[in-house]
C-alpha cells in the first residue's frame, strides 16, 4: 500500500513558476514508477510525465515539454514536478500517481493516486 499526499498548488501569473511536491508513505517508494497528470473541469485527466524507478528515464506530455521537469528523491520517498512558464491552459487539479508494474502514460495502469492540488495561472 503507498499512499500519496501531493502540496504546493496555487495562484500564479502566466510566465510564473511553481514546484509540486508529491511525498509518498511505505519503504518500497523506490520501486515505483511515478507520474503526475492533471484534470481541468470538464475534462478527461490527462498524462503529464512519469518518471521511472531509479530516475533517469523521464517522459512528458507535448504540452509542457521544455516548460516542466519531473525529478524524484528515493531517500525523501518524494516526487517532484517544477513547472515553468506556465501558461493559462495548464490550470488543472494536479495528482501524482505511483505504479509498481509498469512504466506507462495510461491512468489506469496506477494503481495509488494522491488526492490532487490545484493549479491555478491567471493571464
Amino acid at each position: 500500500q503507498v499512499r500519496l499526499v501531493e502540496s504546493g498548488g496555487g495562484l500564479v501569473q502566466a510566465g510564473g513558476s511553481l514546484r509540486l511536491s508529491c511525498a509518498a508513505s511505505g519503504r518500497t517508494f523506490s520501486s515505483y514508477a511515478m507520474a503526475w497528470f492533471r484534470q481541468a473541469p470538464g475534462e478527461d485527466r490527462e498524462f503529464v510525465a512519469r518518471i521511472r524507478t531509479g530516475g533517469f528515464d523521464t517522459s512528458y506530455a507535448d504540452s509542457v515539454k521544455g516548460r516542466f521537469t519531473i525529478s524524484r528523491d528515493n531517500a525523501k520517498n518524494t516526487v517532484y514536478l517544477q513547472m515553468d512558464n506556465l501558461k493559462p491552459e495548464d490550470t488543472a487539479v494536479y495528482y501524482c500517481a505511483a505504479t509498481p508494474s509498469v512504466y506507462t502514460s495510461r491512468p489506469l495502469d496506477y494503481n495509488y493516486w494522491g488526492q490532487g492540488t490545484q493549479v491555478t495561472v491567471s493571464s
